[in-house]
């Protein structure tokens, strides 16, 4: 086949491609704010999430942060985003450096405390509860009472959780799923976390 034939092949593609697309995007006229959960045991989840806020705050919107379990103040994305953004680090490390499922389950309810006060403020219009998918599925959480929450939070409010093994019911409940495998970690390999990268 010629360059000519493959290039007139090509626009002849990409034209019908155009056509779908663009009757998919007339179609979508719904506004309204939506409830994304990114979850699976690949890395990235919080990244994801937090790339959203990058986006929200260069849209001028109001955002807010809550980080359950982690305890880290230092990461990059709270130094740069937490200037910007109302953020909350709420958690007292991995529950297996805590070991002390009453101190957890107290940790969780504070953190849960600052969440539920975002989620009903029409002002916040997109708010990230960071690792929230945990609190859940351990029962440090009521997860009706925050099921309830996030189906009943401001319409034009959104949210976005993260975290693995997100219940059948937050799944459920979400616009949005997106679910990142774990195909290759450089951890496992022997490489530690590192800065700009891992936090």
């Amino acid at each position: 086949m010629s360059e000519t034939e493959q290039n007139t092949r090509h626009a002849a593609r990409m034209a019908r491609k155009k056509a779908l697309v663009d009757a998919a995007i007339a179609a979508a006229t719904d506004a309204r704010g939506l409830l994304v959960v990114v979850t699976g045991n690949g890395k990235g989840k919080s990244t994801s999430a937090f790339g959203m806020v990058a986006r929200a705050l260069g849209h001028g919107m109001k955002v807010g942060v809550v980080q359950f379990i982690k305890s880290r103040t230092d990461t990059g994305e709270e130094a740069f985003l937490g200037r910007h953004a109302e953020w909350h680090v709420t958690g007292d490390g991995f529950t297996w450096d805590t070991q002390d499922r009453a101190r957890d389950i107290a940790t969780a309810q504070r953190g849960w405390a600052i969440a539920a006060r975002m989620l009903a403020d029409p002002s916040y219009q997109l708010v990230v509860l960071d690792e929230l998918t945990y609190l859940l599925s351990y029962g440090y959480l009521d997860a009706d009472a925050v099921l309830d929450a996030l189906a009943h939070r401001p319409p034009m409010q959104h949210v976005v959780v993260t975290g693995r093994g997100a219940s059948a019911a937050l799944v459920e409940l979400a616009d949005t799923v997106s679910v990142i495998a774990d195909e290759k970690h450089a951890f496992r390999a022997g490489v530690k976390a590192q800065p700009g990268i891992d936090f």
